[in-house]
């Protein structure tokens, strides 16, 4: 409708899902790298989680696309059936002709020949299911078994698993933990930040042919912000938002025209009401930052030579006095605003460690977020003092201790560079100069680490523990993997090289200290990141 008058060659904001219109934002990259790590030699499970309209089903494209090897794919869209029907739906997937009355033994048989098959013939066989979170625990049992069939080197049957965060909660149950430990590649997208979704924006304006420029800072701030980043909201408002500029006749949408989509199309997301009201600019709003300007002014000059924003007992109370006031005052000089703003709202450690994992992709029990751990516990939690560069040297978000005007807060440390910070607080995110961080942090952070072992492992013992941690160790000690999935010599010799390499007693047996320190060195596969390839 509207594609010739802003110059299109086709419609830039469609929903539906196109690998090639994927902007690649360091999550995104990030996604694909460990989906296809998951997906890699030896890997049988990988998961992608993330909330509805991230993106979730153009990066699994984008990342089939990139695998070195082109497998024969099944796709599984709508999972809300038996074990039965899953063995017919892989069936019909791959084109296998089965009796309508077949048993499960007789379906898993069927399939298992069809894998064994295109193993000899050099083919991968992949099988993705989308909407996973809606599959029974006893599906997701059927699926675990079927990719028991293995080589000594790979698994003949990759699964990858994509979701909406219940997935995560799901994979926690008991009868399910065979199955979680298997998952050799996870990730949680997370909606874009208000810069990226910018460039989201300009973007895919550029590739339909477009002007990358035709929507203005300030548009781009407020759909920012009314969508919270949700690449399938952000679509939807551009597209309105255009519509919109079309049918009134204008070269580029105005502020009022997106102010108008945004509020088109968000009164539909009941859950970002409020936040769009908080967006939408007013003149009352600016009126009120104005006159609070002005008596800030009027408190005098030597304003200008007070000590920085947290020390400062006057700045405490204005603060206070107004609670809206922040973004005309800010100076170079004074403590950020935005952030500021943020933390004078109270919060408490499990409001922020429930934040810290979800960053891992997990819902937080009420232990988890108190940084407890019992033994069914998939993650460990540490209390610890240390540095910002020795944060940045492990390379995990953490949960940090702060000290603002006095009172005690609490935020997750998402993204670090050796000049910027980025913090999660109360689900929203504030990046600033990391300079001012020595002003609120004291060193006090909390951390976790995803559990890769849950019992002392022993010469002699076999299974995928066993392969596991030999993977692990080899890929640190920069030794070839072993052929064999017994706990042997070879794999002794490794523990031990290992454990003279960290100062731990050196037995060959990995124990509960061994297997600790090796879970914080092996985390980089599944985790996320403080630091990215390109800066924050």
């Amino acid at each position: 409708m509207y594609n010739h008058h802003f110059g299109f060659v086709e419609l830039p904001f469609s929903i539906v899902p196109n690998s090639r219109f994927l902007y690649l934002s360091q999550r995104h990259k990030e996604a694909i790298h460990h989906l296809q790590a998951g997906l890699g030699d030896g890997g049988g499970f990988a998961m992608l989680t993330g909330e509805v309209g991230t993106g979730k089903t153009t990066v699994s494209k984008a990342m089939i696309k990139a695998l070195d090897a082109s497998p024969q794919i099944g796709s599984i869209l709508n999972p809300t059936f038996s074990s039965l029907e899953l063995l017919q739906a892989i069936c019909d997937e791959f084109n296998l002709a089965y009796d309508e009355q077949a048993s499960i033994k007789q379906l898993t048989d069927h399939i298992k020949h069809f894998l064994l098959e295109s193993y000899r013939s050099g083919k991968q066989t992949l099988v993705i299911i989308d909407e996973a979170q809606h599959l029974s625990a006893e599906v997701l049992e059927q699926l675990r078994l079927l990719t028991n069939l293995e080589t000594e080197q790979r698994k003949l049957l990759k699964v990858l698993l994509i979701g909406q965060p219940e997935l995560q909660q799901k994979l926690q149950m008991p009868q399910l933990r065979q199955l979680a430990q298997r998952i050799t590649g996870r990730y949680h997208l997370l909606p874009l930040d208000s810069s990226e979704t910018a460039k989201y924006i300009q973007f895919r304006l550029q590739l339909a042919g477009g002007n990358s420029e035709l929507f203005s800072a300030k548009s781009l701030k407020l759909i920012a912000e009314a969508t919270q980043g949700i690449p399938r909201l952000v679509n939807l408002v551009c597209d309105a938002a255009l519509k919109r500029a079309y049918q009134l006749g204008e070269l580029a949408p105005s502020l009022q025209s997106v102010s108008a989509a945004c509020q088109e199309v968000m009164s539909f997301q009941p859950s970002f009401s409020q936040h769009l009201n908080q967006a939408r600019p007013t003149s009352r709003k600016l009126s009120y930052v104005l006159s609070t300007v002005l008596g800030l002014a009027a408190a005098g000059a030597s304003w200008w030579y007070l000590p920085s924003y947290l020390a400062a007992p006057i700045q405490a109370q204005l603060a206070q006095s107004y609670p809206e006031q922040p973004k005309v005052v800010e100076r170079k000089e004074v403590f950020p605003a935005e952030l500021a703003s943020l933390l004078r709202q109270p919060n408490t450690l499990a409001e922020s460690m429930s934040e810290l994992y979800y960053v891992w992709g997990y819902r937080a029990s009420v232990v988890d977020q108190m940084c407890e751990s019992t033994e069914r516990s998939k993650f460990d939690c540490s209390v610890q003092q240390g540095s910002l560069e020795q944060l940045l040297e492990r390379n995990l978000p953490v949960v940090l201790s702060l000290d603002f005007a006095g009172e005690p807060r609490f935020a997750v440390l998402y993204r670090a560079t050796e000049e910027r910070v980025q913090l999660l607080i109360d689900s929203e995110r504030v990046e600033f100069d990391r300079r001012w961080l020595s002003d609120i942090w004291h060193g006090e952070y909390h951390f976790i680490w995803q559990r890769l072992w849950q019992q002392t492992l022993k010469p002699g013992m076999s299974g995928s523990s066993v392969t596991h941690l030999d993977s692990a160790l080899s890929k640190l000690l920069e030794l070839p993997v072993s052929t064999n999935a017994t706990y042997g010599d070879d794999l002794k010799h490794k523990v031990s090289l290992f454990q003279r390499w960290q100062g731990l007693n050196v037995d060959g047996i990995a124990g509960e200290n061994t297997l600790r320190r090796l879970e914080l060195l092996a985390q980089s596969d599944n985790a996320p990141h403080l630091t990215v390839l390109e800066g924050i």
